[in-house]
């Protein structure tokens, strides 16, 4: 949903609140600027017992910033990772990356919480995939929901800037929050996503939009 054309002067601001913000009623063209893009849906794939969900045909110039929402990912193995990658030419997913990702957590026991940078699953100038979020249970109450945001892929200057956060739960019972961010640190365009399990099969659905 686009957040735009906000009418400057139809704000409900009193008379004191306005002088003591050093506010006017003139208007200075913030009323008629869009401060927030349109997300247009470009492509849906769902997974049905499948080991990878694809997008290698939309993803170019026509947007500086696309995103992927991610729905009910259930693996079909316990305790299993969500991760993606990205080609950047050719026919691999592959890219070079640098990732940080930090988690909060919080079990159904209300016994252990935590909050912490993940060491772990963080990656340095590697091409392996990076994990979005961890342990998914398999249980037919489990699954992971959350959303990928990638900046200027089809950019050749500058590296391709990307986080996300998802909410999963894990297979212990747990309710899993979790921030990953990075960059692929290449010059060549991104112009494939693949997401997948590290193993096994998954149901869930991807939806990929571009923001105008």
């Amino acid at each position: 949903m686009a957040l735009s054309k906000v009418d400057y002067n139809s704000l409900n601001v009193t008379a004191a609140a306005s002088k003591a913000l050093k506010w006017n009623s003139t208007p200075n063209g913030f009323e008629t600027g869009d401060i927030a893009g349109s997300m247009v849906l470009l492509t849906t794939g769902t997974a049905s017992g499948d080991s990878t969900i694809t997008f290698d045909s939309s993803i170019d110039s026509t947007y500086k910033e696309y995103v992927f929402k991610f729905y009910d990912l259930n693996p079909a193995t316990d305790e299993k990772d969500f991760m993606f990658n990205g080609r950047d030419g050719g026919s691999s997913y592959d890219a070079t990356k640098t990732t940080s990702m930090f988690k909060a957590y919080h079990d159904e026991a209300d016994t252990e919480t935590s909050l912490s940078y993940d060491t772990g699953r963080d990656l340095v100038q590697s091409t392996a995939f990076q994990i979005l979020i961890q342990d998914i249970g398999n249980g037919a109450d489990e699954s992971a929901s959350g959303e990928l945001h990638l900046f200027d892929p089809s950019n050749t200057t500058f590296v391709k800037h990307f986080y996300s956060r998802m909410n999963g739960v894990y297979f212990q019972n747990y309710s899993f929050d979790v921030y990953t961010a990075g960059y692929f640190n290449v010059t060549a365009a991104i112009d494939g996503i693949q997401f997948k399990f590290d193993s096994g099969d998954f149901d869930g659905t991807i939806k990929m939009y571009g923001v105008t």
